[in-house]
């Protein structure tokens, strides 16, 4: 199993920036990829960002956060991190961290919330 701790959470001003963390433990040779989903309420859980184990590391990112959210990993502290900038009030919703792994498994972290005032 992979256990998965989440911070960088908060309340910021419209056009501020976040960086959330997400460090995984247990399991990790068995994780293929980590990212975030996010949901805020009454919405549908939406996919923001995800990047994929290995050398090169591939990312995809939702169409509202391309160009404003970057995704990275760093694999010494098996850690993934989503920088976000220019925030904007829809970008408010709870923010989930979640790893694949290889398998098909998903495991996924207690989440963190993000509040973005206008």
């Amino acid at each position: 199993q992979v256990q998965l701790v989440e911070s960088g959470g908060g309340l910021v001003q419209s056009g501020g920036s976040l960086r959330l963390s997400c460090a995984a433990s247990g399991r990790i040779f068995s994780i293929s990829a980590m990212g975030w989903y996010r949901q805020a309420p009454g919405s549908e859980r939406e996919l923001v960002a995800v990047i994929s184990s290995g050398v090169i590391g591939h990312t995809v990112y939702a169409d509202s956060v391309k160009g404003r959210f970057t995704i990275s990993r760093d694999n010494a502290k098996n850690t993934a991190y989503l920088q976000m900038n220019s925030l904007k009030p829809e970008d408010t919703a709870v923010y989930l961290c979640f790893a694949d792994g290889f398998r098909g498994s998903r495991s996924w972290g207690p989440g963190t919330q993000v509040t973005i005032s206008s």
